[in-house]
C-alpha cells in the first residue's frame, strides 16, 4: 500500500520481500469502515468487494454481540471479510501497475544511513542505496532491530489457537454447542466462513512451546477440553497461534529510516484492528514521504507521521488491553463485561466503541477549530460525483462553496472543486490526500497559510 502511495507521486520505489512466494494460507481478514474508505479513495474498493463478503458492522468490541448503532456516517458501514492472499495480490497488482518494483526472496540484514541516504544490505549479499527506507516488516522487524529502536510493552501471558477447517458435524449441532457455552467462554468461537468451513478460536492453555506450530490434533484436544466436543474438525486450511503481547515502538522515525504497520506496534487481534492500522499508517505516510523526496515538503511535514499515527496506535493498544480483560473468565472481569454489555444498549456507548474499533473516530491535532477539523471527511455526495472519486490521485483537494477561494500556486499538488456541495455546512474545506480535513473557513489568506503548511511554498 505504501509503495502504491509513493508511486502516485512519481517516486521510484522498491519493495524487498523476504518470502519467495505470496502466502498460501487462506486466512480471512476483516477490513473495517475506515480502511474501506481509504480503499475507495484510491479506486480500489470495487476490486476488493468482488472477492469479499460483507458482514454487519457490529459485535467487534470484545465480541459483545450488539447491533450496529444507527446512522453511521459512511456508505461503507460494514465489515468486509476477504482472504489474505487475495488482498495481498490485489494490493501488489495495484502497486506494480503504478510502477513499483518487487523483489522476493531477499531479507534485509544490515543498514547504514548518512546525510544523503540509506545503504541496505540484503541476504544475498547485494547492497542497495536509497533516499529513504521504511520497515514494513512485521512484529519481528529486522529494520527496527537494526535501528536499535526500543519496543516496550508487555510480553504474551496467554495464548490462543486460531484456524480455518472443516467440521464433521451439522451446522445445527455446532450452533447449539456454541450458543450453550458462548456466554461463559469468551475466547472461544466457531463461525462459518464458507460451505462446511469454519473459523475456530480456542484457548491454547497447556500446549507445547509456542515455537512449535499447532496441529489439527491440538485443536481437537483443546476443543474437547473447553466445550466437550471437537466437532470432528479436519482438513485445516491454515492454523496458527497468537499471544496477547502488546508493544509500541519508541520512535517511528530515525533519520531517513521509518517504521510502519506491525513493525511499529503489535497487539492481540481482538477487534481485528491490526491490518487496518497498518494500511492507514501507509496512507498517512505515503504523501508526506513523497513530498520529502520530491523536495517540496514543509520542514515539519514528515514528522507529523509519528505525531499523528503513534497516538492512534497507542489507543488501539489500550482498547485491545481492555478487550483482553473482558475475555477473562475471572469473576471480576465477567462482572465488568456484564456491566459493559448493559451500557452498550445506549446508542452513544455503542457508537463510541464502534468508531474506536473501525478508525472513524480518529482526529489528528492540526490546530484549533470546528470539530470536523483533523477528522476524516466522509464520502459526501457532490454535484460532480462523490468526494472519494476525486482523491484517486492522492492529491490535496479544496472544496469551495464560496466561489472566492483558490489554490493558485499549489494547483500542481492540490485540486479544486468550486460550488462543491450542499451536503457541506462549511464554506470551504481543505482535504489532505489521506482524506483528513486540514482547514475550514472562507478567508483566502488563512487558506494560503494552511496550503503552505501542508503542501509547501506556492510556485507563483
Amino acid at each position: 500500500m505504501l509503495a502504491a502511495e509513493l508511486r502516485l507521486h512519481d517516486v521510484r520505489v522498491l519493495v524487498v520481500e523476504k518470502e519467495t512466494e505470496p502466502p498460501s494460507a487462506v486466512r480471512i481478514v476483516g477490513l473495517h469502515i475506515r480502511s474501506l474508505e481509504v480503499l475507495a479513495m484510491r479506486g480500489l474498493l470495487d476490486r476488493m468487494l468482488a472477492h469479499g463478503r460483507r458482514r454487519p458492522a457490529a459485535g467487534f468490541f470484545a465480541a459483545i454481540d450488539k447491533p450496529a448503532p444507527s446512522g453511521l456516517d459512511s456508505p461503507y458501514a460494514y465489515l468486509l471479510g476477504i482472504r489474505q492472499p487475495v488482498i495481498e495480490r490485489l494490493l501488489a497488482e495495484h502497486a506494480t501497475d503504478l510502477g513499483a518494483q518487487v523483489r522476493r526472496g531477499r531479507a534485509v540484514t544490515g543498514l547504514a544511513q548518512d546525510d544523503g541516504g540509506v545503504t541496505v544490505e540484503l541476504s544475498d549479499g547485494e547492497q542497495l542505496r536509497a533516499r529513504y527506507l521504511v520497515g514494513c516488516d512485521g512484529a519481528r522487524s529486522a529494520v527496527r532491530k537494526l535501528l536499535g529502536v526500543g519496543f516496550p510493552g508487555e510480553p504474551s501471558r496467554s495464548e490462543t489457537l486460531m484456524g480455518e477447517m472443516e467440521a464433521g458435524v451439522s451446522p445445527e449441532e455446532i450452533a447449539a454447542t456454541v450458543a450453550a457455552v458462548g456466554g461463559t467462554q469468551h475466547r472461544f468461537w466457531v463461525r462459518p466462513v464458507g460451505v462446511g468451513l469454519y473459523s475456530i478460536v480456542v484457548p491454547a492453555a497447556g500446549l507445547s512451546d509456542r515455537a512449535v506450530p499447532p496441529t489439527i490434533e491440538d485443536f481437537r484436544r483443546q476443543l474437547r477440553a473447553v466445550v466437550g466436543t471437537d466437532f470432528g474438525v479436519h482438513s485445516p486450511r491454515w492454523v496458527s497461534r497468537f499471544g496477547d503481547a502488546t508493544r509500541l515502538a519508541e520512535r517511528y522515525r530515525v533519520g531517513r529510516v521509518l517504521l510502519a504497520g506491525d513493525a511499529a506496534h503489535i497487539h492481540p487481534p481482538i477487534g481485528g484492528q491490526g491490518l487496518n492500522l497498518g494500511l492507514q499508517d501507509a496512507v498517512n505516510l505515503g504523501w508526506k514521504l513523497a513530498a520529502q523526496i520530491r523536495a517540496w515538503a514543509p520542514d515539519t511535514l514528515l514528522d507529523t507521521y509519528q505525531a499523528e499515527r503513534r497516538p492512534v496506535a497507542a489507543d488501539v493498544l489500550d482498547n485491545t488491553r481492555a478487550q483482553t480483560q473482558l475475555l477473562s473468565d475471572e469473576p471480576g472481569a465477567r462482572a465488568v463485561r456484564r456491566l459493559l454489555t448493559e451500557l452498550m444498549d445506549f446508542d452513544e456507548v455503542n457508537r463510541h466503541l464502534l468508531e474506536k474499533i473501525t478508525g472513524t473516530a480518529i482526529r489528528y491535532d492540526v490546530g484549533e477549530g470546528p470539530d470536523l477539523l483533523g477528522r476524516r471527511l466522509p464520502d459526501v455526495d457532490l454535484r460532480q460525483g462523490n468526494l472519494y472519486g476525486l482523491l484517486h490521485r492522492g492529491r490535496g483537494l479544496l472544496l469551495d462553496r464560496t466561489g472566492r477561494l483558490t489554490v493558485d500556486g499549489w494547483s500542481h499538488r492540490v485540486d479544486q472543486l468550486a460550488d462543491a456541495s450542499a451536503d457541506l455546512d462549511v464554506p470551504g474545506v481543505l482535504v489532505r490526500p489521506d482524506g483528513h480535513v486540514a482547514w475550514i473557513g472562507d478567508d483566502q489568506r488563512a487558506l494560503d497559510d494552511h496550503l503552505a503548511r501542508w503542501f509547501g511554498r506556492a510556485t507563483h
